[in-house]
């Protein structure tokens, strides 16, 4: 369905989708402008519609591509043998900074995605987000070692924390990032970083 899109070059198409994806991200559904979305990303808007019908399979083709992204992502590069929770989260926020380093809006653009009430796509949205939840969401889970974390802990709590301290410290790496002049992220002071988080909170939720 999408061939004329996937036959342009790389760049051109993540200029196409990146400005798309931050004027759904910025406006939601309904009041995102087309005439926007194209302005940024160079192209006329008779060329958009050439590669996508309408607004509606423009935002439903997105959310598909980005979903599809970040689960490739995942489990190319996420050890699910890794039974230490800790490690395992580790993993995942170092595949999001990968991932936002070239489409720097995705998280933002599902974000509104999960939270869209358009009737025009709501109905599609939700299909999709089901689908997901029950093939993906518990694999983040999958494999964990509950033991070791301390008698008596809320453990369903404890993991909540550990991944906000983890999505925390990904959005001011990017935020630093953009504040940069190369733009680039500093893994090394990442990993530092979430090296330090993890020894904090290790010493907090495990025995």
């Amino acid at each position: 369905m999408f061939s004329k899109f996937f036959n342009l070059d790389k760049e051109k198409q993540d200029r196409i989708v990146n400005a798309a994806m931050k004027e759904f991200a910025q406006k939601g559904y309904d009041n995102a402008s087309t005439n926007e979305m194209v302005k940024a990303a160079g192209i006329s808007k008779g060329l958009l519609f050439h590669y996508f019908q309408n607004k509606k399979q423009l935002f439903l083709f997105l959310y598909d591509y980005f979903i599809e992204v970040l689960t490739e992502e995942f489990y190319k590069k996420i050890d699910l043998s890794e039974p230490d929770f800790f490690l395992r989260i580790q993993q995942t926020s170092m595949v999001k900074l990968d991932v936002l380093k070239v489409y720097p809006d995705v998280m933002k653009f599902l974000e509104v995605a999960y939270m869209e009430e358009s009737a025009e796509v709501k109905a599609e949205l939700d299909q999709r987000k089901r689908e997901f939840t029950e093939i993906n969401f518990n694999k983040i889970y999958e494999g964990i070692d509950l033991s070791k974390f301390k008698d008596g802990l809320d453990i369903q709590k404890a993991l909540k924390i550990v991944i906000w301290t983890f999505e925390k410290l990904g959005e001011e790496a990017m935020y630093k990032a953009k504040l940069s002049g190369s733009r680039e992220i500093d893994y090394d002071q990442v990993f530092k970083e979430s090296e330090e988080y993890t020894e904090l909170l290790k010493r907090s939720f495990y025995k």
